[in-house]
């Protein structure tokens, strides 16, 4: 599994690799926690390109509900359709209105019924984010791989998801899914495996400022910053130091950059206060 995720420029260690091979063949949902930042969304789509199938991605929120999870109804296209049966004088039953082509499909329902020939991958993104009652949904839902559309009938997957959930702790998970759920946490990488993921996505960046970059990040985070930057930043800020042609960090380049690792007024302040040089080790 570990050279299917490097394959899909995935950089997984053997823990990670080891969770999402059970997720696979048990089969099992499995929860991914970290902190913002570390690669949980970016593990499933790996798992994804890596098994060649879809990937279906629900984003939670607060108030997200089963209208944006599972289906809802073409409310236009039925009234559409009730126009023009009146225009034709045609009756018009109830079931006419109700058939698989007025339906809307979200993620979760995608999921469920893709055909094949490998299960599709269901991405339930943040998870934390939603409220209990719609993770309670969500958890029922899952275990029976089935849904019921009252003027459908019950739709069963052929071929069940794999189902990954993340959440960066906002709140906790209800027990009742974390204990059907395979575990695994994504604790921020060491620098060396920084520098392997970005040298990745940046190729055209140079390994010393790759380093650099790592490094600085690394130190940054142990400040008590309201958004510590994660792998994203790392890539974005190794991306423009590349564009202005920059092979090695100073304070300088630093403080002309802060931008693309901190997104935070309050964690800006909280950084310059330490200082662009302090954080290259110029004051060393």
């Amino acid at each position: 599994m570990t050279t299917l995720l490097d394959d899909g420029d995935y950089v997984a260690d053997a823990g990670l690799a080891t969770a999402l091979f059970l997720a696979l063949r048990l089969p099992q949902p499995i929860l991914l926690e970290g902190e913002p930042g570390v690669g949980k969304t970016e593990a499933a789509k790996a798992l994804a390109r890596a098994l060649d199938t879809p990937l279906f991605r629900l984003q939670c929120y607060e108030g997200v509900d089963a209208r944006e999870a599972l289906y809802e109804w073409n409310y236009p296209r039925q009234l559409l359709g009730i126009r023009l049966a009146e225009a034709r004088d045609a009756h018009l039953d109830e079931s006419d209105l109700f058939g698989p082509e007025y339906l809307l499909r979200r993620p979760m329902l995608k999921a469920i019924e893709h055909a094949g020939p490998r299960p599709a991958v269901l991405l339930l993104d943040e998870i934390d984010r939603a409220d209990a009652e719609f993770e309670a949904f969500t958890f029922e839902l899952l275990a029976e791989a089935a849904v019921t559309i009252p003027e459908l009938g019950t739709v069963r997957a052929r071929h069940p998801p794999i189902v990954v959930l993340t959440s960066n702790r906002t709140r906790d998970l209800h027990d009742a899914l974390t204990r059907r759920c395979l575990y695994h946490w994504i604790d921020y990488p060491e620098p060396s495996r920084i520098v392997e993921i970005v040298r990745r996505r940046v190729p055209a960046g140079a390994e010393r400022i790759a380093l650099d970059a790592a490094s600085a990040i690394t130190k940054l985070r142990s400040l008590d910053l309201v958004k510590p930057p994660g792998i994203a930043e790392a890539i974005d800020w190794v991306s423009a130091l590349t564009t202005l042609g920059v092979d090695r960090l100073d304070s300088r380049i630093v403080a002309e950059t802060w931008g693309s690792i901190l997104k935070n007024r309050d964690d800006l302040a909280l950084a310059s206060t330490r200082g662009a040089a302090w954080l290259v080790g110029e004051n060393a």
